[in-house]
């Protein structure tokens, strides 16, 4: 089996897949020791064709590959494509699009939360994969023999999958379903790593407001700095150390070095000198522009027990429509409708309103209750619910 290491025969190899209506897509990467992802190896597949591409491949122009993720008379096809389509988006600039992620489809067809690409391939097509290389380190050349079936497995198996899925959404009238979570998969904003959005990945452990704006502008600094240095940002700062220099806000080295989550000398380096001043930007900032502390206060009683109606109503219509339940709501999402008066959530808009939001809604206005109907929960107007009198 021959890896693709020019750029004339990846440009062949694109110019052929362009002339179908999709491609099967997937990428070996690396990000343990890096920010961004390293790519390490493309597989791309149509109908009746499939290349292995080695982007590590001395002057190798990946201009072709990028073109024909650009190219949108083509369906691209992944398994779980996010990180595959920030790949594609950090280094060119370009969104694959339109695209078919089979993991979603999967989902909204009734296979289960977040099925792995082996248990889908297996479920559909009865084959059994081979994951022996699934933590192999795919930047090591030369490859195996092993390595490259196992890898290109990734991309033939997935047009099975492919056109399984997509008659299914077809024949049960949900390819607009699919098509509003694509819209989210497709769009640059979903890949853009704002620094100043950088807070947002942290657990908020501060003791004030004033301790939480210091976080969000170290989460910002320790953001662009691991950005501009391509390294993880624990090898920056730990997310300890940040909740620690948060809370204590030291505003000169000596104070910074006081404490235990920082190794001994680092008070004396220059990335000590460049914390004080973005702590000094915190203390600084406009308390208006910094979110209220997350209360941390337990929900009413009778929040709760909405929470847990609410539970086992998903639950109910999950199942009887054969979607999954993660993908209509998440439990977040749950709380929230029991707490809130008009959460702006995913389970409020489009086809989860239609399929869930609506019905949970009317529960929480005591418009319907919840009975069993010949083994199944289902939503009753109240005034055909039991009431439960005293004897």
């Amino acid at each position: 089996m021959r890896l693709i290491t020019t750029t004339d025969e990846l440009d062949a190899a694109c110019v052929e897949l362009g002339r179908h209506p999709y491609v099967t897509v997937d990428t070996e990467f690396l990000r343990e020791q890096t920010f961004w992802s390293k790519l390490c190896l493309i597989q791309m597949a149509g109908p009746d064709l499939e290349y292995l591409v080695d982007p590590m491949a001395p002057n190798l122009d990946l201009a072709p590959f990028y073109r024909l993720m650009a190219n949108e008379a083509v369906e691209k096809v992944f398994h779980s494509g996010r990180q595959d389509v920030e790949i594609v988006f950090v280094q060119a600039g370009v969104i694959p699009k339109p695209m078919f992620d089979t993991q979603v489809a999967a989902m909204v067809c009734g296979f289960g939360d977040s099925i792995s690409y082996v248990n889908l391939v297996k479920r559909i097509t009865g084959a059994d994969l081979d994951k022996s290389s699934r933590f192999t380190d795919w930047s090591r050349r030369p490859l195996s023999e092993h390595q490259l079936v196992y890898a290109l497995g990734d991309v033939t198996h997935l047009r099975d999958v492919y056109h399984h899925l997509k008659a299914e959404l077809k024949k049960s009238g949900r390819t607009d379903w699919l098509a509003e979570e694509m819209a989210e998969l497709t769009t640059a904003e979903t890949y853009v790593q704002k620094p100043e959005e950088a807070w947002q990945r942290l657990k908020v452990r501060v003791k004030s407001r004033r301790s939480f704006a210091v976080l969000m502008e170290l989460a910002a600094w320790r953001e662009r700095l691991a950005q501009t240095q391509d390294v993880p940002r624990a090898r920056i700062l730990r997310d300890e150390a940040l909740y620690d220099i948060a809370n204590q806000a030291p505003t000169d080295t000596a104070k910074l070095g006081e404490l235990r989550t920082l190794s001994e000398g680092f008070a004396r380096s220059g990335r000590a000198r460049d914390i004080i001043e973005t702590v000094k930007l915190g203390l600084a900032r406009d308390l208006k522009t910094v979110p209220p502390l997350p209360k941390g206060q337990a929900m009413s009683a009778e929040s709760a027990a909405l929470v847990e109606l609410l539970k086992v109503l998903l639950k109910s219509l999950a199942a009887q429509k054969g979607v999954a339940s993660r993908l209509i709501a998440t439990s977040d999402d749950l709380e929230r409708i029991a707490t809130e008066e008009h959460p702006d959530i995913p389970a409020l808009k489009g086809w989860r309103l239609d399929l869930f939001g609506e019905t949970a809604l009317s529960l929480k206005r005591g418009e319907i209750a919840l009975a069993i109907d010949g083994g199944e929960v289902v939503p009753v107007p109240r005034s055909r619910a039991p009431v439960l009198t005293k004897s």
